[in-house]
C-alpha cells in the first residue's frame, strides 16, 4: 500500500455507480445481523448433530479465536500493506484498505462490507473444512467471533473515545499505526504478533492527538 495523505474529515468516492458505492459501506449492526446467527447455527449444528463434547467444542472455539489474531496480523501486514508498482494492484489495495488510511474516521468503512466479507468467509470455511473436516463447524464460530471482536474494537477505536482508561493503550497503539508508523503495529485486537515478528511501533512518549499527521 502506497503512502497517502491522511484526511480526518470527509469520505472517499470509490465508484461512479451509486449502487457499487453503497456496496462499499456498512455498519456494525449489519455485520452482527449476518454473522451472529451463523455462529449460533454452527454451534447448534456441532452440538446437536455432530454431538461434539462441550470440552471439544470449547477447545476448537477458543483455538479459532486465537487463530483469528494471527490471521488478522498476516492479512493486515502482507496483503493490505503490500507494496506494488502495478497500478491495478495499487487500485485494488487502495479500495480494500488504503481508503481507510486516507479517511480513518469514515464510520461507513470500518467494517468490511457484507458482499466481500461473505465471499472471503465462504472461502475460508471451505479451506478449514478441507483441513479439519467436520471440526470446522466448531472452529469457524470461534474464528468469526474473533473477527467480530476485532471489528468492534476497530470501529470503537476510530469512532469513539476510550470508554475506560484501561483501553487507552489499545487506542494509542492503533493510532500510532495510522498517524506515525504505518509499517508497524499491524495487530488491532492483539499486539501479540507484533511482538513475535518485531513490528511493534518504535514511537515513545505520549501520543498527542489523532489529528497529528504521519
Amino acid at each position: 500500500m502506497e503512502t497517502i495523505r491522511i484526511k480526518n474529515k470527509g469520505q472517499a468516492k470509490l465508484f461512479r455507480s451509486r449502487s457499487l458505492e453503497r456496496l462499499t459501506k456498512t455498519s456494525p449492526q449489519v455485520i452482527y445481523s449476518i454473522y451472529i446467527p451463523l455462529i449460533l447455527a454452527m454451534l447448534a449444528y456441532a452440538a446437536f448433530y455432530l454431538h461434539a463434547h462441550p470440552v471439544r467444542l470449547a477447545a476448537f472455539f477458543l483455538f479459532g479465536m486465537a487463530f483469528w489474531t494471527l490471521f488478522e496480523y498476516l492479512m493486515h501486514r502482507f496483503v493490505f500493506h503490500h507494496h506494488s508498482e502495478n497500478p491495478r494492484v495499487q487500485r485494488i489495495l487502495y479500495t480494500a484498505h488504503g481508503v481507510h488510511h486516507e479517511f480513518p474516521r469514515d464510520k461507513d468503512r470500518l467494517f468490511m462490507p457484507p458482499v466481500p466479507s461473505l465471499l472471503i468467509a465462504s472461502v475460508l470455511f471451505s479451506l478449514f473444512y478441507w483441513v479439519m473436516g467436520p471440526n470446522a463447524f466448531l472452529f469457524w464460530p470461534g474464528f468469526v467471533s474473533g473477527y467480530l471482536i476485532y471489528g468492534t474494537m476497530h470501529y470503537a477505536i476510530h469512532a469513539m473515545a476510550p470508554p475506560l482508561p484501561l483501553f487507552k493503550p489499545l487506542w494509542r497503539y492503533h493510532h500510532l499505526h495510522h498517524y506515525k508508523e504505518p509499517d508497524k503495529g499491524f495487530g488491532v485486537s492483539s499486539p501479540l504478533w507484533d511482538h513475535v515478528f518485531g513490528t511493534v511501533p518504535r514511537t515513545k512518549g505520549k501520543f498527542a492527538n489523532p489529528e497529528e499527521r504521519s
